[in-house]
């Protein structure tokens, strides 16, 4: 097996060039990014990502949900090492966030480039579909489907706010691949992300060792009520699905509070109503919410908590209800022997790390539950993201790079 020199590093330079670019398609708010999954900006970054990646020598091929895999070959016919994470933003998103992950897998194949070094294992960069989820719920669909957990045909006939699946966002952009998703041996998977949170910024970390994720639950809840006139209708017989689906988020927000004391956290994340018109009650309400705590058995009470407002909602507005999707993620996931690696690249490198769990869902969940899985947390300003003003600085990104391509080879040449 060989093992790069300590002193080899990423090249910081390259690898800024190829972000700022990044960060000029798809452009929102000041410093931050409107990069839709499926939409035109999203296509223009996929097409200059692919063009990066040909001209690294890779060989790309895309799925049948849009992911982009970009392969190095080893020199072994082995199941290849995944590297990589998303490059659709938020709405008001910013530069970094999935971003960084998918262009440092990128570098990290160019630095190897420049050394010659070859690894028995391939190497296959990935650029993962609606990871965000901010057009299609629910996120991080495409992994979802890639380890089997999501059937391909329901994820390609998720609807977006205007009633766009996702199959027909695919060929508007010419990213509905021909590769099978899924249903192939992969080694391992490594994520290189943002913190999206502010400890170790707030504690002069310089590189995060995730360990584990906070267990996480969310639902997508319809309401149907009926529809009448807001003047002369009686407050006794409304069935307003809005002020169902808004009583939901609340009692939601309400147990989040309740413990937040220990790390717990819940989100109001959206609700969705129709007609939606002044002098009209909504008939249809839809919400999405999730609950999420580093100790499982809190997190799933949490749960629990959530589908009981579900019915309390409904039946004080009046309105039939149904949860028409659950999900869950994270907890103890993350590969040991995958963590070393991330572990051992740190204090290789002379490091300053610190070991943390994920509180936010990515990719890496998904994969965690169906092959070996390690994620690298770097530093961001504040902790602050989702959110144009997120920023992670040459200095915050480095070590987490670095890392990142040491644990790679030494997967990746592992006898």
């Amino acid at each position: 097996m060989m093992c790069l020199p300590p002193e080899v590093r990423a090249d910081l330079g390259r690898f800024l060039a190829t972000l700022e670019a990044s960060s000029s398609i798809g452009k929102g708010r000041e410093s931050g990014l409107c990069r839709l999954t499926l939409t035109e900006s999203d296509r223009q970054m996929r097409d200059l990502f692919v063009q990066w990646c040909h001209e690294a020598g890779l060989r790309v091929t895309v799925d049948g949900i849009g992911s982009i895999f970009a392969r190095r070959d080893g020199t072994e016919d082995l199941p290849p090492v995944l590297v990589g994470s998303h490059l659709d933003t938020q709405e008001n998103g910013g530069r970094f966030d999935g971003i960084v992950g998918v262009l440092g897998a990128l570098e990290v194949v160019r630095r190897l480039n420049d050394l010659g070094v070859a690894t028995r294992r391939p190497i296959e960069i990935v650029n993962w579909t609606n990871e965000e989820g901010a057009r299609f719920s629910p996120p991080m669909v495409a992994s979802g489907c890639f380890v089997g957990d999501y059937a391909l045909d329901w994820a390609l006939g998720l609807k977006d706010a205007q009633g766009t699946t996702i199959g027909q966002a695919l060929e508007v952009i010419g990213y509905r691949g021909e590769a099978a998703v899924g249903g192939r041996e992969i080694d391992s998977y490594f994520e290189l992300h943002i913190e999206q949170g502010d400890v170790l910024d707030r504690t002069s970390h310089e590189v995060g060792i995730v360990t584990h994720a906070y267990s996480s639950h969310g639902m997508l809840v319809e309401y149907r009520g009926e529809t009448a006139h807001t003047g002369p209708w009686p407050m006794a017989k409304r069935k307003n699905a809005l002020v169902a689906g808004a009583r939901l988020l609340v009692a939601v927000d309400d147990l989040g509070w309740q413990h937040a004391e220990t790390g717990g956290k819940a989100t109001a994340a959206r609700l969705s109503a129709s007609p939606n018109k002044a002098g009209l009650l909504s008939d249809w309400a839809e919400a999405v919410c999730d609950v999420r705590h580093e100790d499982p058995e809190v997190a799933e009470l949490m749960r629990i908590k959530m589908l009981r407002a579900v019915g309390e909602a409904g039946i004080r507005a009046g309105c039939e209800y149904r949860v028409l999707d659950q999900w869950s993620w994270g907890g103890d996931i993350f590969d040991k022997a995958m963590v070393d690696h991330v572990r051992d690249a740190v204090e290789k490198l002379g490091l300053n790390g610190l070991e943390l769990p994920s509180q936010a869902g990515h990719d890496a969940y998904f994969l965690a539950k169906h092959v070996p899985t390690a994620m690298i947390f770097t530093p961001c300003k504040d902790g602050i993201t989702h959110n144009n003003n997120e920023l992670a600085t040459p200095d915050m990104l480095e070590p987490g790079l670095n890392v990142l391509l040491h644990a790679v080879m030494a997967r990746a040449d592992r006898p």
